[in-house]
């Protein structure tokens, strides 16, 4: 189990620097927007990068949380 947890940390870990990575460059205008309840216009139906952007971002986020959720859980377990 403790080797499990060092994984998730570093798993966690590398998953925040990508993310801060991604906000870093795209910069915190339209990709930060949310994007899931907002209306958007696109060419075509195809989708534009900084929806893309925004949908990565969300994912990454979303994955952390569980990632550290996930870990909390197992710490909590072996320390009782």
């Amino acid at each position: 189990m403790d080797s499990l947890f060092n994984v998730l940390l570093i798993l966690g870990g590398l998953v925040a620097v990508v993310l801060i990575g991604i906000v870093m460059v795209t910069g915190k205008g339209d990709a930060m927007s949310g994007g899931g309840g907002s209306v958007r216009t696109t060419f075509k139906g195809k989708a534009s990068f900084d929806d893309k952007i925004s949908q990565f971002i969300l994912i990454l986020g979303l994955s952390l949380m569980a990632i550290l959720l996930v870990a909390n859980i197992i710490l909590n377990q072996t320390t009782v």
